[in-house]
C-alpha cells in the first residue's frame, strides 16, 4: 500500500470533503504562506489554499509545487477587522497604516495589495501605503489589532464573524477576491496517489452537496459557525464538481491583478502555463 499522502489545509475548510482518502491531514492555521514553506521543505505533499497566496509564490524564483486543481469556484470575501476601541470606522482610514499579516506571501499578505489598488493608493509596484506585520496566526492577528500592534488584518469573513459578534473585533470593510478562491498543489504533479485523491474529495463535494442538513450541522458544531452562519456560508460558496485540472485563464488574471498591485514581477514571472501541471479539461 502506497504511503499516506501529507496534505496540508487551513483548518475549517477543507477537511470535511476528504472522503475515505489514505491521507494525513496537516492543519496549518497560519495559512497559505506557511504551507509554501512547508511544500518547498518536503514536509507535506499537498496543500490546499488561496489561490492569489500560490500564485505569489510561484511568482518567486523558488518554486517547489504546482497548481494541479481547484477547489472552490467562488471568490472569497475577506473581511477587514481592527481592534474594537480602534478609532478606525473605515477603510479610507487605514491608509499609511499597519496591516497585520499571518506571512509575507500568503493571502493575507497579497490582499493588502489588492486592497491598496483597489483604492488608489499604490505609489509604485511594489510599494505598498502600509507597514507590513508579520503575526503568523489568526489569534495573534485579533491580539494585535486590539494592542495596536497592528491597525488592521484580512481574514476570510465568516471565520471572523464571530469574533464580531462577541467584540473582540470590530469590521469596517470588506473585500472580494477578483478570482475563484481556493485552489490544490502539488509537490510532484506526477503522483500516482494525487488521482486517488482527487476522486476522493470529488465524491466528498458530491456528498456533501447531497446532504445540505448534515453540512450544516457538522460546519455548526465542529468549526467557528453559528447555525445561522453556516446556513449562509453555504449559499455563498460553490465547491468543483471535479476538482482535477486549473482554468489558465484564472490564473492569467491573478497573475495581471498581482503584478498591477506589485506582487509579482511581469518580467521575471512565470506564465500560467508553466504553473498549473494539471490543466483543467472542458
Amino acid at each position: 500500500m502506497s504511503k499516506p499522502l501529507r496534505i496540508g489545509y487551513v483548518p475549517g475548510k477543507t477537511s470535511e470533503l476528504y472522503y475515505n482518502l489514505n491521507a494525513s491531514l496537516v492543519p496549518f492555521p497560519s495559512g497559505t504562506g506557511h504551507m509554501i514553506q512547508s511544500l518547498r521543505a518536503a514536509e507535506i505533499d499537498v496543500g490546499v489554499g488561496l489561490t492569489e497566496g500560490w500564485v505569489a509564490g510561484l511568482a518567486k524564483p523558488e518554486k517547489g509545487y504546482k497548481l494541479v486543481g481547484t477547489y472552490v469556484e467562488t471568490p472569497l470575501c475577506w473581511a477587514i477587522s481592527t481592534g474594537p476601541k480602534r478609532n478606525i470606522d473605515g477603510v479610507q482610514g487605514l491608509r499609511n497604516g499597519k496591516i497585520g499579516v499571518s506571512r509575507i506571501g500568503s493571502g493575507s499578505y497579497v490582499m493588502g495589495f489588492v486592497l491598496a489598488d483597489q483604492n488608489g493608493w499604490l505609489k509604485s509596484p511594489g510599494e505598498a501605503p502600509f507597514d507590513v506585520v508579520p503575526l503568523d496566526t489568526f489569534a495573534k492577528l485579533r491580539e494585535g489589532v486590539k494592542d495596536g500592534v497592528a491597525d488592521f488584518f484580512m481574514w476570510e469573513h465568516f471565520t471572523s464573524k464571530r469574533y464580531y459578534d462577541n467584540g473582540e473585533i470590530k469590521r469596517i470593510g470588506e473585500i472580494y477576491t477578483p478570482w475563484s478562491s481556493w485552489k490544490i498543489v502539488a509537490r510532484e504533479s506526477d503522483d500516482s496517489r494525487l488521482d486517488d485523491m482527487f476522486k476522493s474529495i470529488n465524491q466528498g463535494v458530491a456528498h456533501f452537496n447531497d446532504n445540505k442538513d448534515e453540512a450544516v450541522e457538522y460546519i455548526s458544531t465542529e468549526l467557528d459557525y453559528s447555525k445561522e452562519d453556516a446556513i449562509e456560508w453555504l449559499t455563498t460558496v460553490k465547491f468543483a464538481h471535479d476538482t482535477q485540472g486549473v482554468d489558465e485563464k484564472v490564473i492569467d488574471k491573478t497573475i495581471d491583478i498581482l503584478a498591477k498591485a506589485g506582487v509579482v514581477d511581469l518580467a521575471s514571472c512565470s506564465s500560467s502555463s508553466e504553473m498549473i501541471s494539471r490543466k483543467r479539461a472542458y
